[in-house]
């Protein structure tokens, strides 16, 4: 697994802040609405597997109070170990 399968998303829901971290192998700002709207208990999280649900657009989300949504790739981990 690549480091960048690791995301980090920023939203506002109601003006309160919230951060939830999410393993996925494409991000965009169409995901990140989505994922913080998923986050945010505004729709369910799709099932693998099955039919894809309807998809929250950023109109959408905004009506149901999300916003200021960003996300950004979450930083690898580097373990050093020291070899004295």
């Amino acid at each position: 697994m690549k480091p960048t399968d690791l995301y980090v998303i920023d939203y506002q829901l109601h003006g309160a802040p919230k951060s939830f971290v999410i393993r996925t192998k494409v991000m965009n700002n169409a995901e990140a609405w989505q994922w913080a709207s998923c986050d945010a208990g505004l729709t369910p999280i799709p099932r693998p597997g099955r039919p894809p649900l309807k998809r929250f657009s950023k109109p959408m989300a905004e009506r149901f109070g999300v916003t200021d949504v960003k996300w950004r790739e979450s930083v690898a981990v580097v373990w050093e170990e020291d070899h004295a």
